[in-house]
């Protein structure tokens, strides 16, 4: 049966899971859209280490600024959730508990995106 299974189909995630590749690539994508904004967040907060709230909400309020820190969100989250998805399939052999843990690390990751996409929205229209 092997025999007729071509690459193709093994590069589609097409094997007895149906599933994988899917996993692979948006996790090496998130990986990759966050070395860039990692380096630009830390230099972004070492620059604000002794700046008051209001010089830091101006800072955070700035469009840029804004739009790369909501990039950094949702990617570290979506990246979080992706991994922590892997690792509990990997590892949790459980049905009813796999089924709990990855409904919550979603849960959590979702809820946490978008709070803090609520918060720097908040900050950048000057509403807090």
């Amino acid at each position: 049966m092997n025999k007729f299974r071509t690459p193709l189909k093994n590069v589609r995630g097409l094997g007895a899971a149906k599933t994988g590749t899917e996993h692979f690539v948006l996790q090496r994508l998130t990986a990759t859209a966050l070395v860039p904004l990692t380096i630009w967040f830390l230099v972004f907060v070492l620059g604000l280490i002794n700046a008051d709230y209001l010089t830091a909400a101006d800072a955070v309020s700035k469009p840029w600024n804004a739009i790369l820190l909501v990039g950094f969100l949702v990617a570290m989250f979506w990246h979080a959730q992706i991994g922590l998805q892997v690792v509990l399939e990997d590892y949790i052999h459980n049905s009813l508990l796999a089924l709990a843990l990855q409904t919550t690390v979603k849960f959590i990751a979702v809820l946490g995106a978008i709070v803090s996409v609520f918060a720097v929205a908040r900050i950048a229209l000057g509403v807090a």
